[in-house]
């Protein structure tokens, strides 16, 4: 059962504090650790985060000593109603620089909001000054980060985080994408010609052009998932990647797929061969901004690839 704030003695109070900054210190340290490699100048600032709050830490400490003794009862955040609840974000890996931050603030917040409620709660003299100093100090927090954030992250330093953040997004949302828009606009192309062709039906192509959409999706979620689990490449998480991979795939093979759903067949296809031109283009687009391919050698290795996979289907629905 929660216990309100209001009914915690002084010793609980400031039992909580310390529990409360030793859990702040090790995610700050958890954040450093696990930027370390793609973010130093982000995980020094973290690293210095976290030895103020092992500093705050120790004075707590030394405060419940001198008052209640050495044996510090265990009460933590979520033993108390009113604080918020947080998702383990560092715990995950990778682990985003952005969501890093935003949780350091909200740990900021919550803990100048703590302090300044002990503060209320208290009638020793030394602990209300301790107390009132940490809330004060908090309160700086945020400012002490911005110090540390702009003596760590240079221009420099941050140019080369930036490349990291782009290197990171491509690999883990782009590059997937990309490879299902490319898989389910190309590879779905034949047997939806092929039956278009073959039944003068759009209602027979849009069902087979669901069906082959819908299965290429299925098909490259569970392949793109089980390649490799992200540990060793910095791919991220298989399971997103999978999805990603999968919802863009079906997402492919759809868009020139909707066309038939026009009862008038010779229209229908008309308007399936305009949305495919516009797929290729785009997909060339997406090679060329965010792979660094050029343009001309995209749209060759795209537009041709496309061109033959319809002709394919084209053929062997009229045979």
């Amino acid at each position: 059962m929660l216990k309100k704030f209001r009914d915690l003695s002084e010793r609980e109070i400031l039992a909580l504090a310390i529990s409360s900054e030793e859990e702040d210190g090790r995610i700050y340290a958890e954040f450093a650790d696990a930027l370390r490699e793609g973010y130093p100048a982000t995980a020094q600032m973290f690293e210095g985060m976290h030895e103020e709050e092992a500093g705050h830490r120790d004075r707590l400490i030394e405060m419940f000593r001198h008052r209640f003794g050495e044996h510090i009862p265990l009460i933590r955040r979520e033993n108390v109603k009113g604080f918020l609840r947080r998702n383990p974000t560092w715990l995950v890996r990778p682990l985003g620089v952005n969501v890093a931050r935003k949780q350091a603030e909200v740990m900021e917040m919550e803990a100048q909001r703590f302090y300044q409620k002990a503060v209320t709660r208290t009638t020793d003299a030394s602990t209300r000054e301790l107390l009132n100093k940490l809330a004060d100090e908090e309160r700086k927090h945020t400012q002490t980060a911005g110090n540390l954030e702009e003596t760590l992250l240079t221009q420099s330093a941050k140019a080369a985080e930036d490349a990291s953040h782009k290197k990171l997004f491509l690999l883990q949302v782009v590059q997937p994408g990309l490879l299902g828009l490319l898989d389910g606009s190309i590879s779905t192309l034949a047997p939806l010609f092929a039956a278009a062709v073959a039944t003068q039906s759009s209602s027979k192509a849009f069902l087979v052009g669901l069906a082959a959409s819908v299965g290429a999706g299925i098909s490259m979620a569970f392949s793109e998932s089980q390649s490799d689990d992200g540990s060793l490449t910095g791919r991220g998480s298989p399971l997103l990647r999978g999805a990603i991979t999968g919802l863009m795939t079906t997402a492919g093979g759809l868009g020139h797929t909707l066309p038939f759903l026009i009862n008038n067949f010779h229209m229908a296809m008309l308007v399936a061969i305009i949305v495919v031109a516009v797929e290729l283009a785009v997909i060339s687009y997406i090679r060329n901004r965010y792979m660094d391919t050029p343009l001309l050698q995209a749209a060759f290795q795209v537009v041709v690839g496309g061109v033959l996979v319809l002709l394919a289907g084209y053929l062997i629905g009229s045979s």
